[in-house]
């Protein structure tokens, strides 16, 4: 059950972190213009130890918005948006950084990104056979 509440609290965070901004746009004038000319792109990311996120523990949760600048809690956001913005917001196309190495341990570790890149919706997760392989990724998955 604490497993389920602490996701509900991280669903919750989600939608609060990527609705939020939208809400200002529904009370401006019908033919006002729009207020950036960038499309959204705000995420939670978070990082448990399992195998998948319905069954994992949840360790931490950080948000991450690129557009029109790179903020959020996420603690190294402009190289993390970098990092999207080098795959084309493609999160399988992110692979493990040339010379890192990791033991073959497992101890999986699941990832989940939840939100808007670029004005589309995204909904992904991903497990990890370790930390030092979420890692290797690069600054995305690394808080």
């Amino acid at each position: 059950m604490r497993t389920t509440a602490r996701w509900a609290a991280t669903l919750g965070l989600s939608a609060a972190a990527v609705c939020g901004p939208l809400t200002g746009a529904a009370v401006a004038a019908p033919h006002a213009a729009p207020a950036s000319l960038y499309a959204p792109s705000a995420l939670v990311l978070t990082t448990g130890h399992g195998d998948q996120a319905a069954t994992a523990t949840p360790e931490r949760a950080v948000t991450l918005t690129c557009a029109p600048t790179a903020s959020g809690t996420h603690p190294a956001a402009v190289q993390a948006c970098a990092e999207l913005r080098g795959v084309g917001g493609d999160l399988d196309a992110l692979k493990a950084q040339d010379g890192v190495m990791c033991t073959k341990l497992w101890d999986p570790v699941v990832v989940t990104v939840e939100g808007v890149w670029q004005g589309k919706r995204v909904s992904y997760e991903r497990t990890f056979g370790n930390a030092c392989a979420r890692d290797a990724i690069g600054s995305l998955f690394a808080f």
